[in-house]
């Protein structure tokens, strides 16, 4: 007999606990999670976005975790038959198929298929089910050292009750100097309705290594709440480089609360790529902290908020060592009553002499009802620093439609095509099967704007 995972208690957290046989140290992250989810306040916005009564939040109607069907297998045919359906209509063979090379595909609460090619293991690159790494003797020891240490429990509420009901994610480990040459895939699909997914992303990019790790995510629609608030914690060592990208494709009953955090040291580089879709709510703002000298950040992203959605995106970066540099690029569309805000920060600490920041911000407006916003912020406690922002908000071009049609081109078509262009430094960043998923989002949102 299932027994239900819902609500939000001391119960429910040692029951999951035990199901997943997990050193008390990650038990104790747990409690300490419900202890500052009981103790920390809303968040101001909040009553804003989800109503005053935030009745949508009732954990006791939430179901926290999902049992899965089947154990964890390795090769795709091994993954039972309803499950592969669901995944097969999501690309997610073909995509390993077409040169990816490894992929982990988690189904509501946790990873029914994981697969690494063999060139990786040779190289010593890891890549394990969260709650597998942490019971591995080898790197139970490397993942405790880094587990949740850049997002504490007690950062946000919703940290808290990530820390106390988590579970599924990825670990990943790339050693010192070796270049991961074609990209790790993992995909978080929530299937259930009325669930909360709480996957769990670490990843550790050593001394002079290189990767590119993409994430896609997806869920059905049903006419009850889902809740998504998983966590990403990035390290990139000294010199190393780490291409995180995400394609963000939830259904508009999902509620989409995820934190993603990463620290760069001296002469280290990440790169963001990001593509929201989908979610009725999304406050999601990847965070950098550029740590050592010379690091770097570049993050591009866009979000297309169309009818009853409200997208609230951007990334922030801290400069705290010398001469690094940051750039900050977003793009968000908004249509039908939709609303789309563009949310960023760039933060020179007095120490980081000689950084550069660099913020733009543009939302594009397709029909009278939507609604958009540009907040870009800066602040800098360092005098030997430079720090520069734009932001704007428009219509489409009249002129620019005018000319579309007067080359024999329908209005739906020119609406389509100015868009794409407005969205395709995004398009270049991505690998062609995820391109090929954000372009297609993207027109499916455009039929009937006018």
């Amino acid at each position: 007999m299932k027994t239900s995972m819902k609500g939000l208690n001391k119960d429910l957290i040692l029951r999951l606990a035990k199901r997943k046989n997990e050193p008390k140290w990650v038990t104790d992250l747990r409690l300490s999670g419900l202890k500052y989810w009981n103790e920390l306040e809303m968040p101001k916005w909040a009553p804003k976005v989800f109503g005053e009564d935030e009745t949508w939040l009732n954990l006791d109607n939430i179901e926290m975790y999902v049992e899965p069907k089947s154990e964890m297998v390795s090769s795709w045919d091994e993954v039972p038959t309803e499950v592969r359906q669901v995944f097969d209509e999501l690309g997610i063979p073909e995509a390993e198929k077409e040169g990816l090379a490894g992929v982990g595909a988690q189904y509501d609460s946790e990873i029914i298929y994981h697969n690494l090619k063999e060139k990786m293991k040779k190289q010593g690159v890891v890549y394990l089910p969260m709650e597998e790494a942490i019971l591995d003797e080898k790197y139970s020891e490397t993942v405790k050292e880094h587990f949740m240490k850049l997002i504490p429990t007690n950062d946000h509420k919703f940290a808290a009750l990530h820390a106390a009901v988590w579970s599924g994610g990825s670990f990943i480990y790339v050693p010192k100097n070796v270049s991961v040459e074609i990209p790790l895939q993992s995909y978080y699909r929530l299937n259930a309705p009325g669930a909360g997914q709480f996957e769990h992303t670490l990843i550790i990019v050593d001394e002079g290594a290189d990767m590119h790790f993409i994430e896609g995510c997806s869920a059905p629609k049903y006419n009850v709440a889902n809740l998504h608030a998983g966590e990403v914690e990035l390290f990139v060592h000294k010199n190393a480089r780490l291409k995180f990208s995400t394609v963000e494709s939830w259904s508009k009953n999902m509620f989409n609360l995820t934190t993603k955090r990463a620290i760069v040291e001296a002469g280290g580089e990440i790169e963001w790529v990001t593509g929201n879709f989908g979610s009725k709510v999304s406050m999601v703002y990847p965070m950098t902290i550029l740590n050592g000298e010379g690091a770097k950040c570049d993050y591009t992203g866009v979000s297309f908020a169309a009818k009853g959605q409200v997208l609230d995106t951007g990334a922030k970066v801290v400069h705290a060592a010398k001469n690094t540099y940051s750039i900050i690029n977003t793009k968000s569309l908004a249509k039908g009553d939709g609303v789309s805000v563009n949310r960023t920060l760039a933060k020179i600490l007095p120490q980081a002499k000689g950084s550069r920041a660099y913020i733009d911000c543009k939302s594009l407006i397709l029909d009278k009802e939507a609604k958009a916003e540009a907040i870009p912020e800066v602040k800098v406690y360092c005098m030997d620093a430079e720090a520069s922002h734009e932001a704007s908000v428009g219509k489409i071009s009249e002129e620019a439609l005018f000319y579309l049609k007067s080359r024999g081109i329908s209005e739906d078509k020119a609406r389509a095509m100015i868009v794409r262009g407005f969205t395709d430094e995004i398009s270049k960043e991505l690998p062609i099967e995820y391109a090929m998923e954000m372009n297609n989002l993207i027109r499916m949102e455009m039929e009937g704007t006018a």
